[in-house]
């Protein structure tokens, strides 16, 4: 019967765990649903023959500008690739290497111009391309969709392209055809996700590229680089690799330019030809983008025409930002939005604009097209800048008059669309801007009849030029108001589910935090008072440290400091013992231990977190610029190469030496060890094939690199499988409830550390090593805690504190290893170890592994040592998980109405929901954590 019993109680915990993560996973579901939303695309397209409501002087479509358009795409092309140094502070070993783009800027500069272009947040490939594509901004919820881009069904102008007969041929990046999988004459697809891979692409382009140019079967060519994007996610921007790749698109634009203008003579196929180089966004120091950081959203585009236009396109290009480059020549730069893309290609190439763009066609890059200038009607016959201006006016007036009817379209079909008032003030703008219209083109052109001298005598130059001004002033504002307003409104959020979805996970917290405080009923009564003098002030203390981490995420500033935070909080609570112990007069060394190790925590949170610091060195108030200044920088990058041989060699005996004693059952001893041997041999292999060791073996580099992590993981999925049977088949009759546990969880943990920490790369023994001494500490404070009050072993009191700092410790490890929570924090190269090519399923596991191993698997796999140091009871291990899921429901809680509060921050979509991803993310792994561990522990 007592057995019965017992396996009731634990079958009633399991399914109490696994109705909270339900419960959480409905919270979820519903909250993303109302706040993620995607905006409402339109399933209409533009037509060559849409004229209705157009006004006029501007009855249609621009006529084609150029003929043929050749566009470069140079992935996560940073702007101080582009620009020459003299523009920035200080010169870096990466500026000035696209030496032709420069040249031409400073030589030509009536045809050639780089531009600054601005992307809109969030800076992943596949959202720049379907935006620079459809004119549109940019929606959060398809970050997700980043490793399987779905077709993009919304008008395009790929699919304007195709409709109006414009042949087109694509090379590089596989992204394309994603997106656009029949929108293609001929294609050169290569795969685009393995980041350790820099040439692969860039050379299938590089071998199809100049040929295409020499050919005219097709009308737009897209060619698209990743060598830097992949050097930088490899090895960050400040390296020899991506300096390398850099050299190499220098000589490659060379080579393209010089075809162009041999075949750009009258008659030629390019006579009429407009190049464009340009990036798609740009990455941080460290290599990475996704966020909305001046480096990631700043990226660059150049323009050159073989055509030149006349000297009057310098009065349209201005010299807004000019300075001399390193040869003495002025070299001058304009301003973009990456918005103004699309509309801006469409006008030149003579197409309907995609219906869902809200860009403005760039009146610079659209005056650099010689075709733009041979303009002639009834009424302006010079080919000058009045005639220019009179013609960017009509495509202005096209221009406002689609986005118009989208507004229009959108604010019908649309379940939210836009405030009434805001609606208004566009709709204000469009009707003064047409009106205006009107007025100037009677002043342009006054009479459909008279003679032509009449008309010569009828039109005052200046006037008309100063009326044109303001007419496309009036535009400009009516297109950059409503921009601004898409920015700011864009997103629909459903507050009905993101209220219900909010309800559900406060009823979840305090569900859970009504069932703990039932069981800490006591049930001696001599025990009762001196548990409950020393339970009231621990369990408020804990509920402070979790209730102020929450808290502070209210603040942006906070969140990209949430490493540093959990660190104080976690050295408070140290501090606090200390304290307590000082106070009492039992100080004990693993209080000082603890306290030197949250030292040691901070200079590695700081060494972690110094990836997000934009700028091309740490500070030298830095405490890494600190010790590296203390002991010399030669000191540093020998200490980097020795540490982790000698960190990998102590954790391995140490490991061994816990499984000693921790694994009572013979056989699961003996293989645990094996297998933990194996690991962390063939992890020092593939650490010695990735050095110079073995860099003329070239066999031997080939194993280490690729087979050795095979081996690894092979092992560790092997020994998973292991630690489960035994859990199912294992005799525990002989063996005492902490005795089973302890073998339990020392199997489980050794089964999953290798991998984790052949993922972490070589910081990963130093990380581990941090983590079982803390948490050795953790666990004996606990005990001396227990000792103190003379406790018996049924009363259960310290466990808030002790779960707390556990919880604290895993978000400090969490930034210890450089990740944070936005995407461009994702370690993409982990997720490439041991494997070369991309497949979805087997790259996002490793890459999950990576991003939570240190923070989730382990925390939760190791919580029941807290349990089973003082307590021979599997119950109480069950209310560990228990403490230790209310403080990540109560944490992802505070997350949820931090975002309902801030979902029109501006930096709700840099900062926020990438914040709110992880942390919902977090928590629904956490309960299936929790679940599993109350299976295999009960």
């Amino acid at each position: 019967m007592g057995t019965l019993k017992r396996h009731g109680c634990r079958r009633t915990w399991s399914l109490l765990f696994f109705a909270i993560l339900m419960l959480h996973s409905l919270a979820i579901y519903l909250f993303t649903r109302g706040f993620l939303l995607t905006r409402t695309e339109l399933d209409v397209h533009s037509h060559q023959d849409d004229h209705t409501g157009i006004g006029p002087g501007c009855s249609s479509w621009p006529p084609p500008a150029v003929d043929r358009l050749v566009i470069v795409v140079l992935d996560a092309l940073r702007f101080d690739f582009v620009a020459p140094s003299t523009f920035f502070q200080e010169k870096q070993p990466w500026m000035d290497k696209l030496k032709v783009l420069q040249k031409l800027a400073a030589d030509e500069k009536t045809s050639a111009r780089i531009f600054k272009a601005l992307a809109d947040p969030p800076t992943t490939s596949l959202q720049r391309l379907k935006a620079l594509t459809t004119g549109g901004l940019p929606t959060f919820i398809d970050v997700g969709n980043s490793f399987g881009a779905p077709a993009i069904a919304e008008d395009n102008i790929m699919h304007q392209f195709i409709k109006n007969g414009k042949r087109v041929v694509m090379m590089g990046d596989d992204t394309w055809i994603q997106l656009y999988p029949d929108h293609f004459n001929k294609s050169y697809p290569y795969p685009s996700f393995n980041v350790k891979d820099l040439d692969t692409v860039d050379n299938g382009v590089i071998e199809h590229l100049l040929p295409s140019l020499r050919k005219t079967d097709w009308d737009v060519l897209i060619a698209h680089f990743l060598g830097v994007d992949h050097a930088g996610h490899i090895f960050g921007v400040d390296s020899t690799p991506m300096i390398q790749k850099l050299e190499q698109y220098n000589q490659i634009l060379e080579d393209v330019i010089d075809m162009l203008k041999s075949l750009s003579t009258p008659g030629g196929p390019h006579e009429n030809t407009l190049l464009l180089v340009m990036g798609d966004h740009g990455q941080t120091l460290n290599g990475d983008h996704g966020g909305g950081t001046a480096e990631e959203v700043e990226t660059s585009l150049f323009a050159w025409s073989p055509k030149t236009p006349p000297n009057d396109v310098l009065s349209v290009l201005g010299k807004s930002s000019c300075n001399v480059d390193l040869h003495g020549k002025e070299v001058c730069v304009s301003t973009m939005q990456q918005l103004d893309f699309a509309v801006t290609v469409a006008a030149l190439l003579g197409i309907p604009f995609p219906f869902g763009s809200i860009g403005r066609v760039n009146q610079e890059l659209y005056a650099l097209s010689a075709g733009t200038w041979d303009y002639r009607n009834d009424c302006t016959k010079q080919n000058d800048l009045v005639a220019w201006m009179q013609r960017y006016a009509e495509a202005l007036c096209v221009n406002c008059w689609q986005v118009k009817r989208y507004i229009d379209l959108y604010s019908a079909s649309s379940v939210i669309g836009f405030r009434v008032e805001d609606l208004n003030h566009v709709a204000d703008l469009y009707s003064k801007a047409q009106a205006n219209w009107s007025s100037v083109l009677r002043s342009t052109c006054p009479s459909e009849t008279g003679s032509q001298d009449e008309l010569k005598e009828s039109v005052n130059k200046e006037h008309t030029s100063s009326a044109l001004r303001l007419q496309i002033d009036a535009y400009s504002d009516f297109l950059e108001s409503f921009a601004k307003l898409a920015r700011s409104a864009w997103t629909e959020f459903d507050l009905w589910l993101m209220g219900i979805g909010l309800s559900l996970m406060i009823l979840s917290v305090s569900t859970q935090a009504c069932m703990l405080m039932k069981l800490n009923t006591f049930n001696q009564t001599s025990d009762k008072e001196i548990a409950s003098s020393s339970f009231t002030p621990k369990i408020f203390f804990a509920f402070a440290l979790v209730a102020i981490r929450a808290a502070s995420f209210l603040s942006n500033s906070y969140i990209l400091a949430e490493g540093r935070v959990g660190h104080f909080l976690l050295a408070t609570s140290c501090i606090a013992n200390v304290w307590h112990s000082a106070t009492k007069g039992t100080f004990v060394i693993e209080e000082f231990a603890f306290l030197l190790l949250n030292i040691l925590i901070r200079f590695g949170i700081e060494f972690g977190m110094s990836k997000q610091i934009s700028g091309a060195i740490v500070s030298n108030d830095h405490p890494v610029s600190i010790i590296c200044g203390l002991f010399g920088s030669s000191f540093c990058s020998d200490l980097m190469e020795i540490f982790p041989i000698i960190s990998l060699t102590l954790l391995v005996c140490i490991i061994l030496k816990c499984l000693s004693f921790a694994v009572s059952q013979r056989f699961l001893k003996y293989f645990v060890m094996s297998g933990s041997i194996l690991s962390y041999t063939f992890i020092a292999i593939h650490w010695a094939s990735e050095s110079s060791l073995f860099s003329h073996a070239i066999a031997i580099r080939e194993i280490g690199i690729s087979l050795a992590p095979r081996l690894v993981y092979a092992i560790g999925g092997l020994s998973l499988v292991i630690s489960l049977l035994y859990r199912l088949f294992g005799s525990a009759d002989r063996l005492k409830v902490n005795e089973r546990i302890t073998s339990l969880s020392t199997a489980m943990l050794c089964s999953w550390s290798p991998t984790i920490l052949l993922l972490l790369g070589r910081q990963g023994p130093f990380v581990a090593l941090i983590c079982m001494t803390i948490a050795w500490c953790i666990i004996k404070l606990q005990q001396k805690h227990q000792r103190e009050f003379k406790l018996d072993r049924e009363i259960y009191v310290a466990d808030y504190i002790s779960v707390t700092q556990w919880s604290l410790l895993a978000v400090c490890l969490f930034y210890l290893t450089g990740h944070w929570c936005t995407f461009d924090g994702l370690r993409y190269g982990a997720a490439f170890i041991g494997f070369d090519h991309f497949q979805i399923i087997r790259q996002g596991l490793l890459l999950s592994i990576d991003t939570f191993g240190v923070s989730h698997i382990l925390p939760v796999f190791s919580l029941p040592f807290i349990a089973i140091c003082w307590h021979n009871s599997a119950s109480k291990n069950n209310k560990v998980l228990l403490i230790y899921g209310l403080i990540t429901s109560t944490t992802t809680t505070l997350t949820i109405i931090c975002v309902t509060i801030q979902r029109r921050h501006l930096m709700v979509w840099g900062l926020f929901a990438p914040k709110y991803v992880f942390d919902a993310i977090g928590l629904l792994l956490t309960d299936l954590l929790v679940v599993m561990a109350s299976l295999y522990y009960s």
